[in-house]
């Protein structure tokens, strides 16, 4: 019974006046979501370079303060705004967004732990759940990654718990790129190992005191040939892939080798070979 009386205390008696107090604070904050958006959009549409990206990020912001605006003024009048009622409405208002933001939080202690453990860094290039690019910035609780088609990817520290991190060069200002090439089994496995060689030796993207290895492997199809070096510099890398790509063709095409034909059942595996 003390139960009962405690949760009447909690919420006022709602009569007409109190319905019809909640229903225009309801069409208002509506329509006051309605016009601000409409409106900031209207002035960003009409503006240039970063004002118009600063008005933009108004729009969320403002509809959140009129929300909470909103909230303040309807719930005195549900609730009886006693201290005690108040207490009880915050623990429970704690204890909802705790749950909401277990992630967050677990984000932000992933942070600390990468602080320590350093599994990336800026410049570092990584590739995390199928996003590879290189680190901009580590915050408290995201890594900022630019891939190569210049998108901004904001990946939680979160991932470090149950997700691998592919860090390719590890803080350090060598980053190994692979070129593969798939030939008929038909040709001078020697020769074309020396030419493949050659072409990265020739390279303008070479860093000469890193080593060149040509690994070659047979498959029912053909030969898979990789060509493993070093640019100069990591932001390279796709400029020094693409170098190798076609000089190796050209080479290869000059001397009568041919590329393999592969099967239609064959599968790409994650580095490019085919089973």
């Amino acid at each position: 019974m003390d139960g009962q009386e405690q949760y009447a205390k909690l919420f006022n008696d709602i009569d007409s006046q109190a319905l019809i107090t909640l229903g225009v604070i309801l069409a208002s904050t509506v329509l006051l979501i309605i016009v601000s958006q409409r409106g900031l959009n209207w002035l960003a549409n009409r503006l240039h370079g970063q004002v118009r990206f600063r008005v933009f990020a108004l729009v969320p912001l403002t509809r959140l303060l009129i929300l909470i605006t909103a909230l303040a003024v309807a719930v005195p009048i549900v609730i009886e705004p006693s201290l005690r009622n108040m207490v009880t409405l915050l623990g429970a208002i704690g204890l909802a967004i705790g749950f909401a933001l277990k992630d967050y939080v677990s984000s932000l202690i992933a942070g600390v732990v990468s602080a320590v453990e350093l599994p990336y860094r800026p410049g570092d290039w990584v590739n995390i759940e199928g996003t590879y690019g290189e680190v901009k910035h580590v915050g408290m609780r995201t890594v900022e990654i630019v891939t190569p088609d210049d998108d901004l990817v904001a990946v939680p520290h979160l991932k470090l718990w149950d997700s691998a991190i592919y860090n390719a060069n590890n803080g350090d200002v060598s980053l190994q790129c692979v070129a593969s090439f798939y030939l008929h089994p038909e040709h001078e496995a020697g020769w074309v190992r020396k030419a493949l060689r050659d072409v990265a030796l020739t390279s303008a993207y070479l860093k000469f005191d890193k080593p060149i290895i040509v690994v070659a492997e047979e498959k029912p199809w053909g030969t898979h040939y990789r060509i493993r070096a070093y640019p100069v510099d990591p932001r390279q890398q796709f400029l020094f892939i693409t170098d190798l790509t076609v000089r190796g063709k050209q080479v290869l095409s000059a001397a009568g080798v041919t590329p393999a034909l592969l099967p239609p059942d064959a599968a790409m595996d994650s580095q490019g070979a085919t089973s």
